[in-house]
């Protein structure tokens, strides 16, 4: 049985993404407090898999997991896109024009902001977690609390569903990154055939230095699915380059590689991979 660690609880997106990806497989969910505590299950046991949400479709990019991937003794060895439906859930029995407050996450909060418009009066109250507001709420028996969590939580807490697909942009997916120990991934990935890597490195400051980066890339066919930049901390207007490239030719895209390293520094792969599914 694989054991997989997610940040959040049972019913929560990084759950229902696990199972997703691990379909049809025997998996044992290790919760976590935070991405952090997911490194930490890894690094503490190799065998542990982790899975960790990199990016939004609505809300961008989590910031802070990029540099936790590069920190770490991490690799990446899968993906996985989930559409993200928000449903508002409480106690059996619970009528709309009884919910008072809503708790939630602030970015599930922020999604379904056009509907919690519909609702004059309502009080809007952010928690740490979507499934954990679900739990509480149940725990603790509170009427005229309702969850904002997904349809999956509400189950497992005995909530009952008040509405559903209440996210103003249903085009909303979340992208989620699968982590094994750098030195058990390959066991991992045996037999995974490979078209798509996750790449980080530094520029010199100089003019056109990201520039011609991208054109050698582009002349070995690379395509550019993400490019993410962020500070280097104390070195002032230096940036590290976070990017996602896919292929159809693994031995092109080595020689992409020989090409860009002398134009960068510090070049580290975090990560090569079969492009993830996407739920529908």
């Amino acid at each position: 049985m694989k054991k997989v660690a997610i940040q959040g609880i049972s019913g929560s997106y990084h759950d229902v993404a696990a199972h997703h990806y691990f379909e049809g497989e025997d998996i044992e969910i290790i919760g976590c407090h935070s991405f952090r505590d997911v490194i930490k299950q890894i690094r503490d046991d190799a065998s542990v898999i982790g899975l960790m949400a990199i990016e939004n479709t609505i809300a961008g990019s989590l910031l802070q997991n990029h540099e936790l991937i590069r920190q770490s003794e991490c690799s990446i060895i899968g993906e996985y896109k989930l559409r993200i439906s928000h449903s508002l859930a409480a106690l059996p029995g619970t009528e709309l024009p009884d919910v008072k407050e809503v708790n939630s996450h602030p970015i599930a909060l922020m999604q379904c902001a056009e509907f919690l418009e519909t609702l004059p009066g309502i009080k809007v109250v952010e928690k740490e977690d979507t499934a954990m507001s679900a739990k509480w709420i149940a725990e603790n028996k509170l009427r005229g609390h309702a969850a904002i969590c997904g349809k999956a939580a509400a189950g497992i807490y005995g909530l009952e569903v008040l509405a559903e697909g209440i996210e103003t942009n249903n085009r909303n997916f979340t992208r989620f990154l699968v982590l094994a120990d750098k030195w058990n991934a390959e066991d991992v990935m045996q037999g995974v055939k490979r078209n798509k890597s996750s790449l980080v490195f530094a520029l010199p400051h100089t003019a056109g230095s990201l520039s011609k980066v991208l054109t050698i890339l582009s002349f070995y066919d690379m395509n550019l699915s993400k490019i993410q930049s962020l500070p280097i901390i104390g070195r002032e207007w230096e940036y590290l380059f976070y990017i996602n490239l896919t292929y159809l030719d693994y031995t092109r895209y080595k020689q992409a590689l020989d090409a860009i390293m002398p134009l960068t520094k510090d070049l580290k792969i975090l990560g090569e991979y079969a492009e993830g599914k996407q739920s529908v």
